[in-house]
């Protein structure tokens, strides 16, 4: 069993308070982690502040977040096994969110060394004239993370190592379910030499530690991923501040009857059940053309009847448990409502032990939970449509717009896609759940309101002050 304190300021704080992280999979003891409450959030900014009171040159900001890439990549195994037995996350898949995190962290490091401003033509106007300007980019302060279970490694790296590339200090609350990952990052950062202070992690709960850190007035930017309801929260309390979210998503798939059969079922398969389901672009609304369907339907059950479904240790599970026996209870319940509404049950929808097997639902409605609703867990449902109209009206018919993915041999119809698809991404014969670091990555509507990837994401946590000088 792993121990930790809290990480405040350079140090390890016990409390009198413990949070128990329980395996998903068979409810073992995996760990104790010291609750904080806002007492200890208000010491984590107090040193945060500190730090900040001592600005890092660009270079030895980029040397730390190298120093920590190369070793997180020497702790893959042990950080992947961590994962596996806190998220509930299949091994295989934990070894890949270890990898993408040293991926993060080496962008990050690269924006630390090139991050700057511009030159403004000021000659361009004639009130211009004879002078010079140009912009730098200064940290905007204390950033406030909140992170979600899911990729309890990489998406603390996504707030963390931007932060820290553009010389802001950080307090991060991770979340509950998942803390250990969270703190066994901070001891890499502080065996890459990260001065006390510039990362705070304080597990505890959102109504207390969480609320504490948005509420905190030395903190001006409040990073979140989560629930579109918590994430709606978040901003309608604290307006006055930057909070930038990435919140939900219920990720349409279009394909298309010259599609790649093949490839697309095995994107359904991969994508729709990887973690199972609990991925904000997992595969979750499955838009099928109408010539194609049989076929289609046929190809992803036999592709998901492969899947693996077990152990999160074992290397041969693809599917594992879902985080908390309530959300398993939750999802289950959503596709018994489906199918008493008149959808088809073509593969799994029953409970074994603590897993929910991978479950493929057809003829299913916008109506329907299963459709309008992100359902984060392993349930794809099956949607036919007659014309590419229809498709991209159904697609869209969500409050949700993070990304979305079309397969097609047609290039007229994949740029028509592209561009009335709403969302923050449109992948073209590739699953929405496609991601790699270094791109933008963010929704419209109720996804969210900002693009990680640390190139964007430095760029949100600065702020550009004009320089005039006159000739």
């Amino acid at each position: 069993m792993q121990r930790f304190g809290l990480w405040l300021d350079g140090r390890w704080h016990e409390t009198d308070r413990w949070i128990e992280v329980h395996s998903p999979y068979d409810g073992s003891l995996v760990g104790m982690v010291s609750a904080g409450d806002a007492e200890h959030l208000a010491q984590a900014v107090e040193a945060a502040r500190r730090a900040m009171a001592h600005p890092l040159p660009a270079y030895q900001r980029a040397e730390i977040l190298s120093r920590a890439a190369g070793l997180v990549e020497q702790r893959r195994e042990d950080f992947a096994r961590t994962i596996a037995l806190e998220a509930g996350k299949p091994i295989r898949t934990a070894r890949i969110e270890v990898m993408r995190a040293v991926a993060t962290l080496t962008f990050s490091a690269i924006e630390a060394r090139t991050l700057t401003g511009e030159v403004v033509p000021m000659e361009g106007a004639s009130a211009g004239a004879g002078k010079m300007a140009f912009t730098v980019r200064e940290p905007i302060g204390v950033v406030g993370a909140i992170t979600p279970f899911n990729f309890p490694l990489n998406l603390v790296c996504h707030k963390v190592g931007p932060a820290i590339a553009a010389g802001c200090a950080v307090v991060l609350k991770p979340a509950s379910a998942t803390p250990i990952t969270a703190l066994k990052l901070a001891e890499v950062f502080m065996e890459a030499d990260l001065p006390r202070g510039w990362l705070n992690v304080i597990p505890g709960s959102g109504g207390e530690v969480g609320n504490a850190l948005v509420d905190h007035p030395d903190v001006p930017l409040i990073s979140f991923t989560g629930s579109v309801e918590v994430g709606r929260a978040i901003r309608e309390r604290v307006p006055h501040k930057k909070v930038l979210l990435e919140l939900g998503n219920s990720s349409p798939l279009i394909v298309l009857e010259d599609a790649n059969l093949e490839s697309a079922a095995q994107a359904v398969a991969t994508h729709g059940f990887s973690h199972a389901g609990q991925s904000c672009i997992s595969v979750q609304r499955v838009l099928v053309h109408e010539p194609v369907a049989d076929a289609f339907e046929q190809l992803v059950v036999q592709k998901v009847q492969e899947l693996g479904v077990g152990d999160p240790l074992d290397e041969k599970t693809h599917v594992g448990p879902l985080i908390t026996t309530a959300d398993r209870d939750r999802v289950k319940a959503w596709i018994d409502e489906a199918v008493s509404a008149g959808a088809r049950l073509l593969a799994g929808g029953t409970i074994e032990g603590n897993l929910l097997l991978p479950t493929v639902l057809a003829d299913v409605t916008p109506d329907m939970k299963v459709f309008c609703r992100e359902v984060f867990g392993p349930v794809v449902a099956l949607t036919r449509f007659r014309t590419v109209d229809e498709a991209i009206e159904l697609a869209n018919a969500t409050e949700y717009g993070l990304q979305a993915g079309v397969f097609t041999a047609s290039i007229h119809i994949a740029l028509e896609m592209a561009k009335r698809l709403h969302f923050g991404g449109v992948l073209i014969n590739e699953a929405p759940t496609y991601r790699t670091d270094q791109m933008p990555y963010g929704g419209v509507k109720a996804s969210g309101n900002t693009r990680e990837g640390p190139h964007y994401a430095v760029r949100e946590m600065t702020i550009e002050k004009l320089v005039v000088i006159q000739t």
